[in-house]
């Protein structure tokens, strides 16, 4: 069973830094791909990156390429997104997930287990 436990969210101004951390259990995950999600308040789910476990390859959202960074702990089975210069629109609740396969995939059907999500909310 796999269990995916987001934490690192909270109130921040526009401007700041955050790290959100997902702490991944009950399987090996070398063959696997991991993604972070956001949704917005009222709005859709959307992709923001992902990244595979083994060789660390990646792919962001192309609005936030430069702000967003993924990187993933293999030893301790932690996968981090860390949001510089926040902005009132990167509000949203924020999805950790999971695809047992090696591909990263930008949809969210493409993902076989998800986190219960932490917020972020950015204030102006």
């Amino acid at each position: 069973q796999v269990q995916l436990v987001e934490s690192g969210g909270g109130l921040v101004k526009a401007g700041d830094s955050l790290r959100l951390s997902c702490a991944a259990s009950g399987r090996t995950f070398s063959a696997y791909s991991m993604g972070w999600f956001r949704q917005p308040p009222g709005k859709e789910r959307e992709f923001v990156a992902g990244i595979t476990w083994t060789g660390g390859s990646t792919y962001y959202a192309d609005s936030l390429k430069g702000r967003f960074t993924i990187s993933r702990d293999s030893a301790k089975s932690t996968v981090y997104l860390q949001m510089n210069s926040l902005k009132p629109e990167d509000t949203a609740l924020y999805y950790c997930a999971a695809r047992p396969y090696v591909a990263i995939r930008t949809t969210v059907g493409e993902y076989n287990y998800w986190g219960q999500g932490t917020q972020v909310t950015v204030s102006s």
